[in-house]
């Protein structure tokens, strides 16, 4: 599904304009669901951590069975090449994805080194940081590993997470503050979650239930750096109505500050703020 304009797309080793056809009906990545992808960011005229955006991609493709076919470096390059078409002042969603292409004897699992690869760039606006959103709890959880592949970044999770929103949104809200398998807190829907009370950040430990993000990692880092206590830790949901500030982490918005979860609402608080303006501030120094 295109989300964006202006889209580039890499396959069989060269860019090409528009959003091309890539996969076939046979295709094991189709009717076998074995595919993963990675998303990263490229806004004026910085692509922050893209070097580990690229590396994940590698890692959840090994953890899908999918065999990587090109390297971190090459992968970063090509990227830096197809976004040589766009200007600083236009913002885009870099994806990388692997997915299988053939299957072993019995068809169900990926035929190591049968693996296909594009690099999809879609101009997509990135969000206006002052349009906070809303959360409210969902009956669906997080799996766990023994169950379905968490440590990657696959399709075949998304379902999960899009039931999660559609019944978020059938009550009025734009989001799900997600449990994992023990009813503790794991993210949201579609991004890891932050919570500040009395002036410590907190965060949901990485317990394998979810991706314990790119993003996630560079706000506790630039946090910790300011001077700011982050806990990584367990979280229930009486927490979070207890926070006095709540924000969301995740690569396409990078900082989405939280206005309500349930009935309990919040304001935008000095860190999560502060945690978007560190942010553009290291993105913008060191960050490409």
């Amino acid at each position: 599904m295109v989300i964006g304009t202006n889209i580039r797309t890499y396959f069989n080793g060269k860019w090409h304009e528009g959003d091309i056809p890539v996969m076939r009906a046979a295709d094991h990545g189709i009717w076998q669901g074995s595919s993963i992808f990675d998303g990263a960011r490229f806004f004026d005229g910085v692509a922050p951590d893209l070097a580990n955006h690229c590396a994940r991609a590698n890692r959840s493709a090994k953890a899908l069975m999918i065999t990587p076919t090109v390297e971190g470096d090459e992968m970063v390059a090509i990227v830096r090449e197809g976004l040589r078409a766009y200007g600083p002042s236009q913002a885009v969603y870099i994806r990388p994805m692997y997915w299988a292409l053939d299957g072993s004897e019995l068809g169900v699992a990926p035929k190591e080194g049968s693996t296909g690869f594009a690099i999809s760039l879609e101009q997509v606006p990135m969000p206006s940081f002052d349009n906070a959103t809303t959360l409210t709890r969902t009956r669906f959880r997080r799996p766990v590993l023994e169950d379905n592949v968490c440590n990657a970044k696959a399709g075949c999770l998304y379902p999960n997470n899009a039931r999660m929103l559609v019944e978020a949104k059938s009550k009025g809200f734009a989001n799900a503050l997600v449990g994992d398998a023990m009813g503790n807190v794991a993210e949201t829907a579609t991004a890891n979650v932050f919570m500040v009370k009395d002036g410590v950040a907190y965060t949901p430990i990485a317990n394998g239930t979810f991706l314990s993000g790119i993003t996630r990692a560079r706000h506790i880092a630039n946090l910790r750096a300011d001077g700011l206590e982050v806990v990584e830790t367990v979280l229930g949901f009486d927490d979070f109505h207890g926070a006095d500030e709540v924000f969301l982490s995740g690569n396409f918005a990078k900082v989405t500050p939280v206005k309500a979860f349930d009935d309990t609402t919040y304001a935008t608080g000095p860190i999560t703020r502060r945690a978007w303006q560190l942010y553009m501030d290291w993105a913008h120094s060191e960050g490409n």
